[in-house]
């Protein structure tokens, strides 16, 4: 169920960039030392909601679901932490990266084309 160890490996290059990308946005939002509040605060939020919303079981993950939501939602979330870090790399003017970054993401999920169906049951 799209758990083969190269596509969790590239989930997690996956999920380490958009985390990058989010707090290289925040960053890019303004000048002093509220800049470098927002480059940790986008980042976290990220992280925070990407660990927390699970559905249980789910065998791309630890298992474990702190706050238990249904397979469409975990996908949708999934969706929009992605989509936030391309939205960031547009932001800063690194649009090539950023459709790099939704074109290896988009070949992720359609390794994982299994996990979505597994999680849309869900």
């Amino acid at each position: 169920m799209g758990s083969h160890p190269a596509n969790l490996g590239l989930r997690f290059v996956l999920e380490l960039v958009a985390l990058f990308a989010l707090g290289w946005w925040g960053y890019s939002l303004t000048d002093g030392w509220l800049r470098f509040v927002l480059a940790g605060i986008f980042p976290l939020v990220g992280a925070a909601v990407w660990g927390t919303f699970a559905v249980p079981d789910d065998p791309s993950r630890s298992g474990r679901a702190p706050v238990v939501v249904p397979g469409w939602m975990r996908l949708v979330i999934e969706f929009a932490v992605f989509g936030a870090a391309v939205v960031g790399f547009v932001a800063v003017g690194r649009t090539g990266i950023g459709v790099g970054f939704l074109a290896v993401a988009i070949a992720h999920y359609l390794a994982s084309i299994d996990r979505i169906g597994w999680l849309l049951e869900r």
